[in-house]
């Protein structure tokens, strides 16, 4: 099954990239922290990204793809590049503008997401938190034209099945950031002047990803060029399909943006949630992401040559791919958080205190990730019949759920209910769109999936029970020395997966053969 090839490759270096995504997120533990800088770098961060997600990724990237794909079939690659020259130049003219704005309107626009970020400059960081964060989002703020162009030319690239090199790609970000971090480690600079290096290396990196991924289409025979902007019929039919699907990416975003906006107003809140979210961001973007990436694609080519049973055939099987890599995930994220936390990050300035507050909020986001992965299965099914008005509708319930349990539950429990509420809204998303693909029969689930489903959940809480009797009594050996502590880590997780894989062998909840047969097929 090609879906399971381009799946791992995707997978695999999502894996490498995000493993290294771990080991810059333990360096900025190291040495930022969760205080006032750290918040002022995430919250900066956050703009260029959250913006990147609604117009490159999201929106552009859902609309693009099938367009794409039908130009390729229905007309050649000619006339496919033509219109790829022709949204460049759209996109461009768009991003650029929106970069514009912010960037002369920074220091109240900025606002949006800081609201809680002090005003006042505080002694020990030398200048207020809240202006720190503009400046530090005024050096970050170009990364989004880069990586809007970055991720045009990579759905490019995936539609015609050249998946590693885009896949690659967001390496460079993590090495640009890593390089800085252990440029800052042996200068011993402040922890401000750490965060201006890591705004820089953000910005420098999207430059280089854009480049990398230019040379790949070349390589791969595209005509790569820049029109002048002009709205041409296949613009309009963009248009037309990207701003529902940007309404849909818009609504999740700025939900997060409000949801980190409501963080802010505690001290080190904002900090707390960013490093929880990095963690379950470890699984959903080996599984979740890597399998929409290529899921897209794949709908997109069985719908166009008329071939529904096949596109029906290839979502069971990205379902029940994503339950047997994503549950064990959960369920060892919920049940021994404090110890993955502790052992990943604490150490520095990262205190033990830290490690309890950023525990509280993974164990929340750990019972969303089976739906943050479904997301991104169950999207593309609409995104590849051209639908982008049906996701927008229920992101929109979502949002509403979110900010109105998160504010709810901020404030009554805490700030870790807003890592609560995440993953209750996506629960609900996910039952909608699921509901309506089972009413037009755009999706039928299959014996197969449905017998091997429990079988799943069944060894993954095995694991988990295994995992609960062991992290324990291995908790003694984490020290705050790096290696040691990685070690330790590794002990638990191989423990963990070895019990998963024997619990899965004997109730058969997976088979191997599956796997062999499928990366036989082209």
């Amino acid at each position: 099954m090609r879906l399971l090839k381009s799946t791992a490759i995707i997978g695999s270096l999502t894996l490498v990239s995000r493993l290294l995504g771990l080991v810059r997120d333990v360096l900025i533990a190291r040495f930022l922290g969760a205080g006032l800088v750290s918040d002022a770098f995430f919250t900066a961060f956050k703009l260029p990204n959250v913006f990147r997600r609604m117009f490159a990724e999201g929106a552009f990237n859902a609309a693009f793809v099938p367009l794409y794909a039908r130009r390729i079939e229905e007309e050649g690659e000619a006339s496919a590049d033509e219109f790829a020259k022709e949204a460049m130049a759209a996109l461009f003219v768009l991003v650029a503008g929106i970069v514009i704005i912010f960037e002369l309107t920074m220091p109240w626009s900025l606002s949006i997401i800081g609201y809680g970020l002090d005003k006042a400059v505080d002694p020990e960081a030398g200048i207020s938190p809240y202006y720190l964060a503009v400046v530090y989002a005024q050096i970050t703020m170009p990364y989004l034209i880069f990586m809007s162009m970055t991720a045009l030319f990579s759905g490019v690239l995936n539609t015609r099945n050249h998946f590693a090199l885009a896949a690659a790609v967001p390496i460079v970000l993590n090495i640009f950031m890593i390089t800085a971090l252990f440029a800052a480690g042996l200068a011993e600079w402040s922890q401000k002047l750490i965060g201006y290096f890591l705004a820089g290396a953000i910005t420098l990196s999207g430059l280089v990803q854009m480049a990398i991924v230019i040379w790949g289409c070349k390589k791969a025979g595209v005509r790569v060029g820049f029109k002048r902007p002009r709205l041409t019929p296949g613009v309009k039919r963009l248009v037309v399909l990207g701003v529902p699907g940007l309404l849909s990416a818009g609504i999740t975003q700025i939900n997060l943006l409000v949801s980190h906006s409501i963080a802010t107003m505690q001290k080190s809140a904002a900090s707390w949630l960013t490093y929880a979210d990095r963690l379950y961001q470890l699984p959903l973007g080996m599984i979740g992401i890597a399998m929409g990436v290529a899921l897209l694609p794949a709908l997109s080519r069985r719908l166009r040559a008329g071939d529904q049973t096949g596109a029906r055939t290839t979502l069971n099987r990205a379902i029940e791919i994503a339950a047997f890599l994503t549950l064990p995930a959960a369920f060892a994220l919920a049940v021994i958080p404090q110890f993955l936390i502790g052992g990943l990050f604490e150490r520095g300035a990262f205190t033990a205190e830290t490690t309890e507050q950023v525990a509280l909020a993974l164990r929340m986001f750990a019972y969303g990730l089976p739906a943050f992965v479904m997301l991104k299965i169950l999207t593309p099914a609409f995104f590849a019949r051209e639908d982008t008005k049906t996701p927008m509708i229920f992101a929109a319930v979502s949002a509403i759920i979110n900010v109105s349990l998160g504010v709810y539950l901020f404030f009554t429990i805490g700030f870790y209910g807003l890592a609560l509420a995440t993953s209750v809204a996506a629960w609900v998303n996910v039952i909608c769109l699921g509901w309506l693909l089972l009413q037009d029969k755009s999706f039928t689930p299959d014996m197969r999936l449905m017998s091997r489903l429990p079988r799943i959940a069944l060894a993954s809480a095995i694991m988990a029970a295994a995992l609960i009797v062991i992290a324990p009594r291995l908790s003694p050996y984490l020290t705050g020395h790096f290696v040691k502590d990685f070690v330790v880590l590794g002990a638990v997780c191989g423990a963990g997966f070895i019990v998963y894989a024997a619990a899965a062998a004997l109730l058969r909840a997976f088979n191997m053969s599956d796997i062999r047969d499928a990366l036989k097929r082209s």
